[in-house]
């Protein structure tokens, strides 16, 4: 593999990066937000559907994750003032644009569970 030199700088939000790869990271790292860009793929989920489905994190951790998600732009939250109020969360465009890879990011895990398996039944 070749070796290259990185001397470009991103600026994010306020915060450099030495390379881009970081900053995607740091926008759709961490064990929650990943899923929830998986889960609202097919469209919009109350937020009580949505925490269920990606395996009830504490409510605060679930609750940043949300607040960080939508302030950099990759999902809405839509609030309906019905009684009693509920919320829905929907992928922006921007949001669109990272599903191919995290779509690609659960087939890589398919695949690493499916050889783990061959192994063992060897």
């Amino acid at each position: 593999m070749d070796r290259q030199i990185i001397s470009e700088k991103y600026f994010f939000k306020g915060r450099e990066f030495s390379c881009s790869l970081m900053l995607a990271i740091d926008v759709i790292g961490g064990k929650w937000k990943s899923l929830i860009i998986y889960y609202l793929k097919d469209g919009a989920l109350r937020s009580g559907d949505l925490q269920r489905r990606i395996g009830k994190p504490s409510n605060k951790v679930y609750a940043q994750s949300l607040h960080e998600l939508e302030a950099d732009g990759l999902i809405r939250k839509k609030a309906y003032p019905v009684s009693p109020p509920y919320v829905e969360y929907s992928l922006t465009d921007e949001g669109v644009k990272i599903l191919p890879i995290i779509k690609e990011m659960a087939e890589w895990g398919k695949s690493i569970a499916e050889n783990i398996e061959k192994t063992h039944q060897s």
